[in-house]
């Protein structure tokens, strides 16, 4: 039997905390208090996906396209275009140029 070791500390003071909403068993380290499940199935997306993701969107590609080949699930993309959405600023900034007074008329 292997024992589990803390991503975080790698301390093998851990011991088990309940399950996760999709049925996993959830542990928790009792050195830095951590909680984990051991094989996780979601993966962290990396800075270099992020940044071909914003470029695809510029484009005009479906969301659904992107996620294929960016391989990321729809779900998530489109909490991550929401939040890129919810930074823009809202109120735009415009500054009237006088015109000169043209004195033919």
């Amino acid at each position: 039997m292997s024992t589990l070791t803390c991503p975080n500390c790698r301390s093998q003071n851990v011991v088990k905390n309940g399950r996760i909403h999709n049925g996993k068993q959830n542990h928790k380290c009792k050195t830095c208090g951590r909680q984990f499940v051991e094989a996780p199935q979601q993966k962290r997306i990396d800075s270099s996906t992020k940044g071909l993701i914003d470029k695809l969107l510029l484009e005009k590609i479906p969301l659904a396209g992107i996620a294929r080949v960016c391989d990321v699930s729809e779900s998530w993309l489109q909490e991550y275009v929401n939040c890129k959405y919810e930074a823009v600023p809202r109120t735009v900034n415009i500054s009237s140029k006088k015109r000169p007074i043209n004195s033919s008329m």
